[in-house]
């Protein structure tokens, strides 16, 4: 007999409870402003309080598993939370604007949104720890059974069991073969059975999806309530996440997905070029452009700006911008430059450390070539070298290249004298890509900076 009622596990009762929560941060977030700024009119601060309430609704609609989501790291939490303030904030916007409720001072909203935003990933992050607690002490679980016991199940096993937090038990494992490294529960024959007399919320299939066995398993999850899951059998080279989509009707899976492919991303890391572009070429033009200037026409004969084709998005080339630090040379665009290269000026080597011969990159990003952040464009020769020795070397180009990016501030910069050398830069340019956030391209700045102002031994 199916066990009705057990199903759940207080699943409903988390979102309800933490939803709940958000608006009494809202609410408290609201008081405090208007109460900081002074007297606006009751009738206003009232209207105003209820927009506030009611173009938060929208969001929650958009996002209604956030609080209840199993598996959500921190950093795909806050790009939610971006997206949810981007939704509030215009939905509230345009009720007060509708309304004619104009004569609040813009301050509110400003320290409004301030308080209550931080408040809100602060909440966000300490509620699902607060989760992930109840769910390892056994509260707020999902009983899962696995069919089929092979290297595709043995891995989603191991995956499960990382972490209890994750609200997932395994009450059963089925195959028509015993294993020693395993108990096995029963044979296909009877999950039916099984199913009927414990409570199960999930089952994941790991069997070869032409055994006629998958669909009659699918009759039996659908007549009991219970989620179907289908594990591919290709798990086993798949190193990175990837997304489901269709051809008519046949099923696909597509391999490498960067959250770069979605628009809304490219469109937040485009304004954020541009944004700290145009801040980073107006400090510079205030305060060190000239000396740079006039140190490099001093230090040797030859233009303040060194011009090299470079290999950018998509395998095309552009023509990436620096300050000159060598004197001019006939191979620049072919011989990389090494620690004591003779070639360099003593200007020139400062610049380098200090990372301040990029800064005319910001115009390349101005431009549209170039991003702040992402996998240093490499020169032409470098790239028709390289993508013939080195595996998913092209796979960095997916992306336009950046000024700085994740094998910089991990170590691998400057002259790449092994191949390993640059297999590992590779192998960081493509996990970048494969896991961008808006808050990974803020550390690797921020460590870029530090870098820059500690001076690095493998600039050269």
């Amino acid at each position: 007999m199916w066990k009705i009622g057990t199903k759940g596990r207080y699943g409903f009762l988390v979102s309800v409870v933490t939803t709940m929560f958000d608006f009494v941060l809202l609410n408290v977030g609201y008081l405090y402003a208007i109460h900081n700024i002074g007297d606006v009119g009751q009738f206003s601060e009232k209207v105003v309080w209820i927009f506030v309430n009611i173009s938060y609704a929208p969001a929650i609609l958009l996002f209604p598993d956030i609080h209840n989501k199993r598996i959500l790291y921190a950093d795909r939490l806050m790009i939610i939370l971006f997206q949810v303030f981007i939704i509030h904030f215009l939905s509230f916007l345009s009720l007060v604007t509708i309304s004619g409720c104009d004569n609040i001072p813009p301050a509110v909203y400003v320290k409004f949104f301030d308080v209550c935003y931080a408040a809100l990933a602060l909440w966000w992050i300490t509620s699902r720890k607060i989760v992930k607690f109840f769910r390892r002490k056994g509260l707020n679980y999902r009983q899962i059974i696995i069919v089929g016991w092979n290297g595709t199940s043995q891995r989603l096993y191991q995956e499960i069991q990382s972490d209890l937090g994750y609200g997932y038990r395994i009450v059963g494992i089925f195959d028509n073969a015993k294993h020693k490294d395993v108990k096995i529960t029963g044979k296909l024959a009877d999950i039916a059975s099984f199913i009927s007399n414990h409570s199960v919320d999930e089952m994941y299939c790991a069997l070869p999806s032409e055994e006629e066995n998958v669909g009659d398993l699918i009759k039996i999850a659908d007549n009991n309530d219970v989620s179907f899951y289908y594990v591919p059998m290709i798990s086993g080279f798949m190193t990175t996440t990837f997304n489901l989509t269709s051809f008519g009707n046949i099923p696909l899976l597509i391999y490498r997905v960067s959250p770069l492919q979605h628009l809304h991303n490219r469109l937040i890391k485009r304004l954020f070029d541009i944004v700290v572009s145009l801040i980073a070429i107006v400090i510079v033009s205030a305060t060190i452009l000239i000396p740079i200037i006039i140190a490099i026409k001093l230090s040797s004969k030859g233009p303040i700006l060194f011009k090299q084709k470079r290999t950018g998005y998509r395998g095309r080339e552009f023509v990436c911008l620096k300050f000159r630090t060598m004197k001019v040379n006939a191979d620049a665009d072919t011989r990389q430059a090494t620690k004591d290269d003779p070639r360099k000026t003593k200007v020139g080597d400062f610049l380098r450390k200090t990372s301040l011969d990029e800064l005319p990159q910001f115009l390349n990003v101005l431009y549209g070539n170039m991003s702040v952040v992402g996998p240093r464009p490499h020169m032409v020769k470098q790239t028709d070298e390289y993508r013939k020795l080195i595996n998913r070397y092209m796979v960095r180009h997916t992306i336009k290249p950046g000024i700085t990016g994740l094998a910089q501030v991990s170590g691998f910069r400057g002259q790449t004298e092994k191949l390993w050398q640059m297999e590992k830069r590779v192998e960081y340019d493509v996990k970048y890509i494969e896991n961008w956030t808006f808050w990974l391209d803020i550390k690797i700045m921020v460590r870029t900076v530090l870098n820059a102002v500690q001076g690095e031994k493998n600039a050269y």
